[in-house]
């Protein structure tokens, strides 16, 4: 009975012993994940797989992160959209120099040098910047190292440089590492994890750099202290204060640590040499002073980069030159014209000549201006001709002719004419003449509309009618001289040829002389108020009368007492060179014509109908019969 009765309280102990078995192993399990997730988080231990929340809990983490952000999102909504909106540095107004220089010099956008440079960083200081690391660098305390390892061990760990200077390693222990260069971190951390690893590799970079205060001081466009990161230049942290003020110099920046002068900064080398050698590492609570702006000068003119700059004592004229960036391709590079604000009324403009007066000094206040070599006309006399023939010769193309060569020259330079050249009608065009026209042209076009304007203005209008009239006759008026103004003069030059000429006039050449040597025409042109307007055949026995019958005769509304020739050397005959007093009519009708000639017919502009006439004398002899009939009340 007692051994049947034991056999079912020996099955209960020993499942109750088994479950007992497993929450052990269970709780010394997670209590060993615990610590390790711990670890890992206060130092950064060994990385282990880590047993997972459970998902009531996840979901309870994901809601309040989530209410934290909305929280976030609707306290910081405003400031956000602050942050977003980029700030744009406001134009420092001109100094009273750049003011002077601008009146003098005549160059409204002349401008400091090196302010566009700072606008430019001012603007991109919200760009994210990631800096390389230097193999000096020296790690300080607030610094954070990512060391990676693996092999015999595996860990990824961000470990932050403590006040002692030292990172703690998980099981490996404390690693003194403050002072270190950037270049010998691995070796140093990995001789410390050898100690208690063996087979494993090491990797060590740099995180976040820690941040350190400045302090910018002086004619500093925002003076004060700065926040910047261990990285930093002086350069970056005197951008970061804003740049010199305009009171400020580029030229004269100091850096001081402790009564220690450690490097002073000319922002000129690395402007115009990209020199950054003397741009020094900062270090907290370093001290960068910008001193006041120094001596100042304007170069203006044909150099490739007009500014204001800076000068320091000593510097002349060529250094000057050389910040501009010398001379650009079409400067007089022989002379300058110097502008010296000390000489005041006597001897303020000089002309300095070059290379002679390449090493004066210059002063403060200077304005340097280089000549414009492209735009002055050279004696014509002493250059060599470019000229371009074209048309019936036999070698047709641009040519370079001696100083004393004529047109003449130039033709047989080309081979000579074919013998289907027609020397008569040569075009002859020259650049000057075309300038000359162009400007007479515009004189005689405003001269014109004043006259019309003035016209309409004083015209007196006694009925609707005639102010109806005078409004049209300003429009037409209006439109035709918008078709005069869109003619542009070809600069052609008349050389006065006959039809028996077998060469060309004895002419000197200039620069840029065109000469066309057209083929013999064998047409003669018939144009305007005329019935059919056209070309016809030439013949020699037929004079101008003969092809306006040919072409139908005048209509009813030409101008014959006016009808004129446009002869194809260029010359014009008209009907009123023929015509006297007692002639009326087409003068020209019994004028011979030459090849190319263009016969033109105009139309009569102040035309009047009969009816018009009528209703004019039949006013003219009421207005009389009135005077009259007054005249005889009188009597």
């Amino acid at each position: 009975m007692h051994c049947v009765d034991s056999t079912p309280r020996l099955r209960r102990l020993f499942v109750a012993m088994c479950f007992g078995l497993i929450a052990a192993f269970s709780a010394s399990a997670q209590d060993s994940a615990t610590l390790q997730t711990d670890s890992a988080t206060s130092g950064g231990a060994i990385r282990l797989r880590q047993q997972e929340a459970p998902a009531q809990t996840q979901t309870q983490t994901q809601m309040q992160q989530q209410q934290r952000r909305q929280d976030s999102r609707s306290t910081s909504s405003r400031s956000d959209d602050k942050e977003l909106a980029p700030t744009r540095r406001q134009p420092a107004p001109p100094s009273e120099f750049e003011r002077y220089a601008r009146r003098v010099a005549n160059e409204p956008d002349l401008r400091r040098f090196g302010y566009d440079l700072v606008d430019r960083l001012q603007e991109d200081r919200s760009a994210d910047f990631h800096p390389s690391i230097p193999a000096d660098y020296l790690v300080r305390v607030g610094d954070e190292l990512v060391v990676t390892l693996w092999g015999s061990v595996d860990a990824d760990l961000r470990l932050t440089v403590d006040r002692s200077g030292r990172i703690s390693i998980p099981r490996v222990g404390p690693v003194l590492v403050s002072g270190v260069r950037y270049a010998d971190l691995p070796e140093v951390i990995s001789r410390r994890v050898g100690q208690v690893f063996r087979n494993f590799q090491v990797s060590v970079a740099l995180g976040q750099l820690r941040g350190m205060r400045v302090y910018v001081t002086g004619f500093a466009d925002t003076p004060g202290p700065v926040v910047v990161n261990s990285l930093s230049t002086m350069s970056q942290a005197l951008l970061a204060a804003g740049g010199p003020a305009p009171s400020g110099s580029f030229r004269n920046i100091v850096l001081r640590r402790g009564k220690t002068v450690v490097a002073q900064l000319d922002l000129y080398d690395l402007l115009l040499k990209g020199d950054r050698s003397a741009d020094q590492l900062l270090q907290p609570d370093d001290v960068i002073h910008v001193g006041p702006i120094g001596p100042q000068v304007a170069v203006v003119g044909s150099v490739n980069r007009s500014a204001i700059f800076e000068i320091k004592r000593g510097e002349s004229v060529d250094d000057a030159l050389q910040m501009a960036g010398s001379f650009t391709a079409v400067a007089d590079m022989d002379r300058v014209a110097l502008d010296r604000l000390g000489n005041a009324n006597a001897n303020r403009l000089l002309q300095l000549n070059l290379p002679e007066s390449a090493a004066m000094a210059l002063a403060n206040g200077d304005i340097l201006r280089a000549f414009n070599a492209g735009d002055l006309e050279r004696p014509a006399g002493t250059q060599q001709k470019r000229v371009r023939v074209e048309g019936e010769v036999t070698r047709p193309g641009e040519y370079v002719m001696p100083v004393t060569s004529s047109v003449a020259d130039a033709v047989r330079a080309a081979g000579g004419l074919t013998t289907n050249g027609y020397l008569y009608a040569t075009e002859f065009t020259r650049e000057s003449v075309r300038r000359t026209q162009q400007q007479n042209y515009e004189r005689a076009l405003r001269d014109l509309e004043t006259d019309i304007n003035t016209q309409v203005a004083t015209r007196r209008s006694t009925t609707a009618d005639e102010a109806n009239g005078i409004v049209a006759t300003s429009a037409v008026t209006k439109r035709w001289l918008d078709q005069l103004r869109e003619l542009k003069p070809t600069g052609r030059l008349v050389l006065n040829l006959t039809p028996s000429s077998t060469q060309l006039p004895d002419l000197a050449l200039e620069d840029g002389d065109r000469i066309f040597v057209p083929a013999r025409p064998t047409t003669i042109g018939v144009f305007g108020s005329v019935f059919s307007a056209g070309s016809y055949l030439y013949s020699p026995s037929r004079n101008v009368g003969d092809y306006l019958r040919l072409a139908g005769g005048p209509k009813k509304g030409a101008d014959q007492s006016s009808v004129f020739v446009v002869r194809a050397n260029g010359t014009v005959a008209s009907s009123l060179q023929e015509s006297s007093w007692f002639s009326r009519g087409n003068a020209l009708a019994s004028t011979g014509v030459q090849p190319g000639d263009t016969i033109f017919v105009p139309e009569e502009m102040d035309k009047t109908t009969w009816i018009q006439s009528a209703k004019d004398w039949t006013q003219l002899l009421y207005q009389f019969g009135i005077g009259a009939a007054a005249l005889r009340t009188f009597d």
